[in-house]
């Protein structure tokens, strides 16, 4: 698959089989992650992946969010060093970590799984079920699965409304 087409082809999902993903499938999509690209190759990341269904239980009440609890695993990118800056003025783990779940996700579905990137949820409560540092940031969740609908493709703005070019005006 080329990646224009999962670009366009990939869609968030929220409802998932029930059907376990293999190991081999999540090792790719964390692989995915590991080789993206990172802030002066900084690679200051964790990536907590949550299989058992307890702890999935109480994270999806954390994130406020029932759907995410259907799927078999509960992808968790979190940033280790959240006050590095880059030259421009953003936060490092921000890009960072923004590239690795985007790379993540596609590759997800290209191996035929389902995803739904997570920026809506209470930080707090994610870090005490996952005993997640203080320090370290989470900066997006995705379930993980075997999708369960096929939702239709959302409105896009148009390139013309979007692209400026030399100059912002």
């Amino acid at each position: 698959m080329d990646v224009l087409s999962a670009i366009q082809g990939r869609k968030s999902i929220r409802k998932y089989k029930d059907k376990p993903v293999e190991e081999e499938k999540l090792l790719k999509v964390l692989e995915a992650a590991r080789i993206s690209p990172s802030a002066r190759n900084q690679q200051e990341w964790k990536f907590v992946v949550v299989k058992d269904q307890e702890t999935r239980k109480r994270l999806t009440e954390a994130i406020g969010q029932p759907f995410v609890g259907e799927a078999p695993i509960i992808l968790v990118c979190c940033g280790t060093e959240p006050e590095s800056v880059m030259r421009g003025g953003q936060l490092r783990y921000t890009v960072d970590l923004s590239i690795a779940t985007a790379y993540m996700i596609l590759e997800a579905y290209d191996l035929g799984l389902g995803t739904c990137w997570l920026g809506s949820y209470d930080e707090t409560k994610v870090k005490e079920v996952l005993g997640i540092p203080e320090k370290v940031r989470v900066v997006s969740i995705t379930p993980l699965g075997y999708p369960d609908e096929s939702p239709s493709p959302r409105p896009r703005k148009e390139l013309d409304d979007i692209i400026r070019y030399d100059k912002y005006e």
